[in-house]
């Protein structure tokens, strides 16, 4: 009999919760022991939103300063799966390759500089201008 790909992530409701719950805590422990960019993101992240509730007095100030760090972690964690996947495939160098790793790294590169771009704003309209 022909085993379904899915068989191991459970048929649904709690039992796939649970599971999707447990795939997602070894990703997290994953990206936290082998990627140290990813440890410097989170760790930033996490300084910036405990921050947040230092500098901001309103709802919406604090959802616009949180956006960012939550944002780069997400992709963070994207650009270090696509590096993976394409370590798995091949270690050799291949023009294609270096551009997947590329644009993920572009990726991260925008979303560290609207952080930036936010935050600096934020800061400035309220403590310069």
């Amino acid at each position: 009999m022909k085993q379904n790909r899915n068989s191991k992530k459970g048929r649904g409701g709690l039992k796939r919760v649970l599971n999707a719950l447990f795939y997602s805590r070894d990703g997290f422990l994953s990206a936290w022991i082998d990627e140290a960019a990813f440890r410097q993101v989170f760790i930033l992240a996490i300084f910036c939103i405990f921050g947040t509730f230092f500098i901001s007095s309103s709802w919406e100030d604090r959802m616009l300063l949180i956006i960012p760090p939550v944002l780069s972690v997400v992709v963070e964690l994207i650009n270090t799966a696509i590096e993976n996947a394409i370590d798995f495939t091949s270690l050799k160098s291949h023009p294609l390759a270096k551009k997947a790793k590329d644009m993920g790294s572009t990726a991260q590169f925008v979303v560290l500089v609207f952080w930036v771009c936010v935050w600096g704003s934020f800061l400035w309209c309220k403590y310069v201008v």
